[in-house]
């Protein structure tokens, strides 16, 4: 089977899907009213200087101010002033120009750099550097070299900034290079005169839609076809690809089916089981997903799988299902930052060795940076995988209203107990006759049946009538205790 993009474009939201062999392997949603501001270049001032942290807080105009640290500063600024101390770089009120890296997680705001980049689809610009480079996938020395050569001839001959190939460059002609860096020089000029005049706390330049970086950032030669089943994005897209990427011209198709083309190729399914907490293997085990601020842990369990010849085999096969079901998890739930994956426990090296091998494997595909360490005594795995946008359980869900997003909920039986002790002390207080309590159905059952020979207990040990009603709106956890 082949590898198709599929664009499904309404007017709140765009949701790109990523298909390999028929599996959904990578999906990125962009609302309207929330679109990611990575890439986007603002004309800031800083608001605050912290030398404790060598970093900085800018005012882009957002809702909060965005994080820049001294390692994500201009190296040729540094250079400039001879120092490495923030203070002697930065100070309050100065206006700085600056690019949005990572859009705003949680509670933290954007993360900047002053070291602008323009990307296009064989190279990224960067105005304010003077080197070059090229992309580690490109792995062919030959093919680096000549890359690199034809950078720095188009880099002495117009003086320009430093240029980095990226993976779409590799054997790609000179002369469609050179178009391309051309492109770039004179798109970073006109960015530049933008700069110069717009105001302080605005945005000078903003990256392209999710539609159209569809083409410049996720096509590549595996991609048979691209999808969208909306005849302006469409005609968009063709106008794009025409100028830019005429080669990707032909695969670009109109999707005119009456059903949604997401449930042509069963996305919408695939979207609910990944956010679900438990993904289930093929092989009858189980991984257990649990995302928290801080970091991802994913546990592996061999579930009802009993299929080796002895233990450590099930053991060795349920854990190479892993790395495989891992892998596209990551992508698909686009889970960033440190994620630390549970093994079951291996004693033969050589499953270990084979193990993070294959989880190496699987995430060669995915265009996201990833860090892996070796399997430790307790079959745990450490690895990075970079964020630059919200996970996918970010954008399409919020923490659960009844338990604050702590995942549980206190038991019938729990609340009950906490009810007694409201009553004994609302008894203390106040010289009472009756009281209502009003709770869940749930509780409120449990009160008056197994509860009833403690309540009653309670009754006779306070003199005080206690009344029930159960309120529909009521979680399991809410009660409130009215005196009358």
């Amino acid at each position: 089977m082949s590898d198709e993009i599929l664009i499904n474009v309404t007017p709140p939201e765009t949701r790109v899907a990523v298909v390999e062999n028929g599996v959904l392997q990578e999906l990125i949603i962009e609302r309207t009213r929330k679109r990611g501001l990575v890439g986007n270049i603002y004309k800031g001032r800083v608001c605050r200087v912290l030398p404790g942290m060598q970093a900085a807080f800018v005012d882009i105009g957002l809702d909060r101010a965005a994080f820049l640290h001294i390692s994500d500063i201009n190296i040729r600024d540094a250079e400039q002033f001879g120092c490495d101390n923030i203070e002697q770089l930065l100070h309050e009120d100065q206006e700085v120009v600056v690019q949005v890296t990572k859009d705003p997680l949680g509670t933290k705001g954007a993360r900047l750099t002053t070291e602008l980049s323009i990307p296009s689809r064989y190279q990224v610009y960067m105005p304010f550097s003077s080197t070059n480079g090229v992309s580690q996938r490109i792995e062919c020395e030959d093919e680096r070299e000549r890359l690199k050569s034809c950078m720095e001839a188009f880099q002495q001959e117009f003086q320009t900034g430093g240029f980095i190939a990226r993976t779409a460059a590799e054997c790609v002609e000179e002369r469609v290079l050179r178009s391309d860096m051309a492109f770039l020089l004179k798109l970073w000029h006109s960015i530049s005169e933008r700069i110069q005049s717009a105001e302080v706390k605005t945005l000078a330049h903003k990256d392209l839609p999710l539609t159209v970086r569809t083409l410049r950032d996720l096509y590549r030669e595996e991609i048979e076809k691209i999808r969208v089943d909306s005849r302006e994005t469409y005609q968009r897209l063709i106008r794009f690809a025409e100028e830019f990427v005429p080669e990707i011209t032909p695969l670009i198709e109109l999707y005119t089916g009456e059903r949604p083309v997401f449930d042509i190729y069963g996305i919408e399914d695939e979207i609910q089981k990944a956010l679900a907490r438990k993904v289930p293997l093929k092989s009858g085990g189980r991984l257990v997903f649990d995302q928290t601020e801080a970091m991802t842990t994913v546990d592996v369990n061999t579930g009802a799988y009993v299929g080796g010849k002895s233990l450590e085999e099930t053991i060795f096969k349920t854990n190479l299902e892993a790395a495989r079901a891992i892998a596209r998890q990551l992508r698909l739930r686009n889970l960033g930052g440190i994620i630390i994956i549970d093994f079951i426990d291996m004693q033969d090296p050589e499953h270990k060795r084979k193990v993070l091998q294959a989880l190496e494997k699987h995430l060669q595909k995915d265009h996201a940076k990833t860090s892996i360490s070796e399997v430790s005594a307790l079959g745990l795995v450490e690895m990075t995988r970079k964020r630059t946008r919200e996970s996918l359980e970010h954008i399409l869900c919020e923490p659960c209203g009844a338990c604050g997003g702590r995942g549980v909920l206190k038991t019938p039986e729990t609340t009950c107990f906490e009810i007694f002790r409201e009553i004994i002390r609302e008894a203390k207080q106040y010289n009472l006759q009756y009281m209502l309590v009003l709770a869940s159905n749930e509780v409120v059952e449990m009160l008056l049946d197994e509860e009833a020979d403690n309540l009653a207990e309670l009754e006779r040990f306070l003199g005080v009538r206690i009344r029930f009603r159960a309120e529909a709106q009521y979680n399991q956890e809410q009660f409130d205790v009215v005196l009358l």
